[in-house]
């Protein structure tokens, strides 16, 4: 059975609370339409965090400051999903899911249009930071509602459908708004993730259930996922795990010209290829860990550490990079896994928790690039930042034991406090 067959009623436990929130099915909505329009909503999110690095050189002299003080504009976006995710999380507990999801694309593409329009370095920092609030926020909130249309045991390749918006983009959306800023201009580029923010908000009002939040929410029961170490050993796990595909993909470009002595031309197909690793990834790490989720987290984990570990010696020929840098994309499945499994941990702290973990991964996107350059600085080379990621694999994979390690002694009061999280 896929997605689009799914059956009218989904529930995700016998022993849910009948004061839980009507499914989509009791709502009228169809499932695949409500994916659809969450997806776009990841589209629109990867196209302006991925193409923003690329429109760097564009948007830098424009604004009169040089590339590395460019540089801070993608940091602040940055900023703005971790301190975002958290923040919106609470204290938007008591509002409907639809509600909430079409506020914060709104927000997105306000940050965004805004993007278009900065007439400073000083306004283009405030305004990507503006742009980055709503990001962990909208992804959290679309995987509840995503996993809230299937069966338990599909909640994974439902979440998968969300983020497959955000890989799509790597490589139609990316390359898209890279070619309108050359043509057009950068801003330009800013603005067409405007409209496909205002595009979601849409769809997602028209298509989406209300989502109506659970009896008894509240900021205070949303902080209280802070209070669970099963949270933090997810969390840790992509912070420290995923840190290991940024240390690679933030040098590939540098590694291809100086290392691999390929053309300029070849960046966006290696790219290319890098996003379809992670298209790819996601959908098989979601049906993996539909059916084993831990095992399938480890596993992940493993195959990004032996991925990254040939990198260094595939980067000689672009004929041996190009597909080892296939095989680190497809570690992005951990992302989709990670997500659910806050799902199950966090109890009747859903939101707070799911959104979280995109705060955690760009933890990862900022740990992995630094610890790189730390080992350039050092003299290391380029090649080097694979063994950086193969390190940060390994750490992520000695937090998913320790989490392993807990659950199991934790003993079936845990595990029964898990599979009451499930209805949240």
């Amino acid at each position: 059975m896929t997605l689009v067959d799914l059956p009218e009623t989904t529930p995700l436990d016998a022993e849910a609370a009948p004061a839980a929130p009507a499914t989509a099915a009791q709502e009228g909505s169809q499932p695949t339409l409500v994916l659809a329009a969450l997806a776009m909503g990841g589209f629109a999110i990867g196209t302006t965090e991925f193409a923003a690095m690329s429109l760097l050189p564009a948007f830098a002299p424009d604004l009169g400051i040089d590339a590395p003080t460019a540089g801070h504009v993608i940091s602040a976006y940055a900023l703005g999903v971790v301190v975002g995710a958290p923040v919106i999380a609470v204290l938007a507990a008591k509002i409907a899911r639809r509600t909430l999801l079409v506020g914060l694309m709104v927000l997105f593409a306000l940050g965004n249009g805004l993007s278009a329009l900065a007439p400073s370095y000083g306004g283009m920092l405030v305004f990507r930071f503006l742009a980055g609030l709503p990001h962990g926020a909208y992804f959290g909130v679309a995987a509840l509602v995503a996993a809230s249309l299937v069966p338990r045991e599909r909640r994974s390749q439902a979440v998968s459908r969300v983020i497959l918006g955000l890989t799509i983009a790597t490589v139609v959306g990316v390359p898209l708004a890279n070619g309108i800023g050359q043509l057009a201009g950068w801003r330009w580029s800013f603005g067409l993730v405007a409209l496909l923010a205002l595009l979601t908000a849409f769809l997602v009002r028209v298509h989406a259930p209300l989502g109506a939040p659970a009896e008894g929410a509240s900021p205070l029961r949303e902080l209280g996922a802070l209070q669970r170490g099963q949270v933090w050993l997810t969390l840790a796990t992509g912070a420290i795990g995923f840190g290991g595909l940024f240390s690679v993909y933030t040098y590939l470009a540098s590694t291809l010209l100086d290392v691999t002595h390929a053309g300029p031309a070849a960046i966006p197909a290696v790219l290319a290829v890098f996003g379809l690793g992670m298209t790819l990834g996601n959908l098989v790490c979601a049906w993996a860990a539909d059916r084993a989720q831990m095992p399938a987290a480890g596993a992940t984990l493993v195959w990004s550490a032996a991925a990254l570990a040939l990198y260094p010696a595939a980067s000689a020929s672009l004929w041996t990079l190009t597909p080892v840098v296939f095989l680190i994309g497809c570690g992005c499945g951990l992302a989709t896994i990670l997500q659910t499994r806050l799902m199950d941990v966090a109890e009747d702290a859903q939101t707070l928790a799911a959104a979280l973990n995109h705060s955690a991964f760009n933890v990862a996107n900022a740990l992995g690039p630094w610890l790189a350059g730390l080992a350039l600085t050092a003299g290391f080379g380029l090649p080097a930042t694979g063994w950086v990621g193969v390190a940060l694999a390994l750490g992520g994979l000695a937090i998913w034991a320790l989490s392993l390690l807990a659950e199991s002694r934790a003993g079936p009061a845990g595990h029964g406090r898990t599979a009451a999280s499930r209805n949240a």
